[in-house]
């Protein structure tokens, strides 16, 4: 997630102190990614060495920022690329069904059990908010609520695939001996 370009989004829509743009980025984002206003002060101070947004006025404690030219031009060029993030992402499930590979406890598949009920979880509860989001002014909203129900959805496939895949292997015993694994995955340079 880009913080830096999303507040470079909501500063091209009129000048706003970091409060201001915290309580936006929350409110458009549902609250589900919480961003501290700390680290919006950071990113704007970063933002301004970089020449994309300007101090206009300090008022009360409030530092109030406007974007530039050059942070217009920066913004739309993150518009128009598309995302091209380096794979394989670190992604903490991974690592911790990997790791329990290897141990006889906790076993594998009750971690599976576990990490697939939360996924259901979030699945209805992401499920519901999206048949209470009904206004015109929801789409942002059930733009953000699709996307989180196609990432649980897949988190819910892959975790099936995975209990497939152990109990179709092999060495399914998790104190089998395994020999590492060499398949290194390419990352492609956009």
């Amino acid at each position: 997630m880009s913080v830096p370009m999303s507040l470079l989004a909501m500063l091209d829509e009129r000048p706003m102190y970091g409060l201001e743009l915290r309580n936006e980025f929350e409110a458009r984002t549902g609250g589900v990614w919480p961003l501290n206003v700390g680290q919006v002060y950071t990113t704007l101070g970063r933002l301004e060495r970089d020449g994309l947004v300007t101090l206009i006025d300090e008022q009360g404690g409030n530092k109030t920022y406007r974007i530039t030219e050059a942070g217009r031009s920066q913004l739309a060029s993150w518009f128009a690329r598309p995302d091209r993030t380096p794979a394989p992402a670190r992604d903490e499930l991974v690592l911790k069904l990997l790791m329990a590979l290897s141990r006889p406890t906790p076993d594998v598949l009750a971690v599976i059990q576990a990490e697939r009920r939360v996924h259901l979880e979030r699945l209805q509860e992401f499920t519901r908010l999206k048949a209470d989001a009904a206004g015109p002014d929801d789409l942002g909203w059930l733009l953000l609520l699709d996307s989180l129900i196609f990432k649980a959805e897949a988190g819910v496939r892959w975790l099936d695939a995975c209990e497939a895949r152990i109990a179709r292997h092999p060495q399914s015993s998790p104190t089998a001996e395994r020999a590492p694994a060499s398949h290194p995955i390419q990352e492609t340079t956009p």
